[in-house]
């Protein structure tokens, strides 16, 4: 399998041989890139670097290298600008040493305007950074993607609230496809490993990063395991590991599929998602006109609001009625595998990361979200 190094690594090469040149240290084509708790470097390529504004900042720049043909920041371009501001010695209360700003291209959350960027990101950062800053300075760093905000438009960023760009949300070093058998390896031995620590019984299962980040937001008394697109495999797998509850936790872009038979749910294997609505809509009764706008759009999203501004109270009946579809569909496809009365449970949240609806079974750990 084709494997590469997440976006954090490619940042944080470029922000570090920026600042080398900053202070004064001579330029080299590659950055030895640390992980913490990890007893290795990785070598990570830098396309250049330069001073700037009379010498009080410098460019890195660096092309992300993830090894993935479907990865979106496969060859993105990375220009970091850094300066250092001198700390006051007013201020007896030092703020974090290195301040991150979301430059061109890089996603914010939409409610707070924060840099979207993950824990593991601002950990490398910090790792690879530190240790060149200057004593009695702080680093001012702006992360740049000239094309993200474009490349954004092709991502579901917006349906979690994320816009003007790409997220830095990677969690490990090193990446793997959605869409690869690797993955749902590696959530079967996650899961295996689950079992063997005092399990209760229940796990849930999230797809995607921004849904795992969403689900480690709440206080729960659940173990949670993200697991990719790789949904029906990994169901028939805890069925065999005789698993009792399995929580899908998910956005309705992503868990619709399920309710069409989709169970490997990667846009580029299969997607048929409007047209699952649609058959939705139809057993639901909604009038023809509707169906019609409904089978012309190109999201879930847009689809949810044309169904909300015709009649609240339907569409939320509708996606109700999907939610619990979702459970009895997923139950099928294991039971054509293995016989099991494992319980699987569907919480769906929208595109403002709240939780709207659950299944059957979901409604009974819905208070779990809390």
């Amino acid at each position: 399998m084709k494997k590469g190094f997440s976006l954090p690594l490619w940042v944080a090469g470029a922000a570090r041989s920026a600042l080398k040149k900053l202070v004064g240290l001579p330029f080299e084509n590659y950055e030895l890139i640390r992980i913490s708790n990890e007893k290795k470097e990785i070598k990570i390529e830098i396309h250049s670097v330069g001073l700037l504004k009379d010498d009080s900042h410098a460019l890195g720049i660096s092309f992300a290298k993830s090894g993935l043909d479907l990865d979106i920041t496969q060859n993105l371009e990375i220009w970091t600008i850094v300066s250092l501001e001198k700390i006051s010695l007013k201020n007896s209360v030092q703020k974090n040493p290195i301040n991150i700003i979301a430059g061109s291209g890089v996603g914010t959350k939409e409610n707070t305007s924060e840099i979207c960027i993950s824990h593991f990101a601002k950990e490398v950062l910090n790792e690879n950074l530190l240790d060149i800053i200057p004593a009695g300075f702080n680093l001012n760093l702006e992360i740049i993607f000239p094309n993200g905000e474009f490349l954004a438009e092709r991502t579901s960023n917006k349906s979690f609230g994320i816009v003007d760009g790409l997220s830095i949300i990677g969690t490990s070093a090193e990446t793997y496809s959605s869409a690869s058998p690797d993955q749902l390896e590696e959530a079967k031995i996650k899961l295996a490993k689950l079992i063997k620590n005092d399990f209760q019984g229940k796990v849930v299962f999230v797809i995607g990063e921004n849904g795992f980040n969403l689900a480690k937001t709440y206080n729960l008394n659940l173990p949670i395991i993200k697991i990719g697109n790789w949904i029906g495999p990994l169901l028939v797998d805890a069925a065999i590991k005789k698993v009792k509850t399995v929580i899908l936790f998910g956005y309705h872009g992503k868990l619709i599929k399920l309710a069409g038979g989709i169970f490997h749910t990667h846009n580029h294997l299969a997607d048929g998602r409007i047209e699952i609505l649609v058959n939705l809509a139809v057993q639901e009764k909604v009038p023809f006109e509707i169906i019609v706008k409904l089978s012309h759009l190109n999201t879930l999203e847009d689809a949810l609001l044309v169904l909300e501004r015709f009649n609240k109270s339907l569409a939320d009946k509708l996606f109700q009625n999907l939610s619990t579809k979702i459970e009895k569909r997923s139950l099928a496809y294991v039971n054509r595998y293995v016989k099991t009365d494992m319980e699987i449970a569907s919480i769906i949240f929208d595109r403002k990361r709240k939780i709207r609806w659950a299944g059957t079974y979901g409604n009974k750990y819905i208070s779990c979200f809390q």
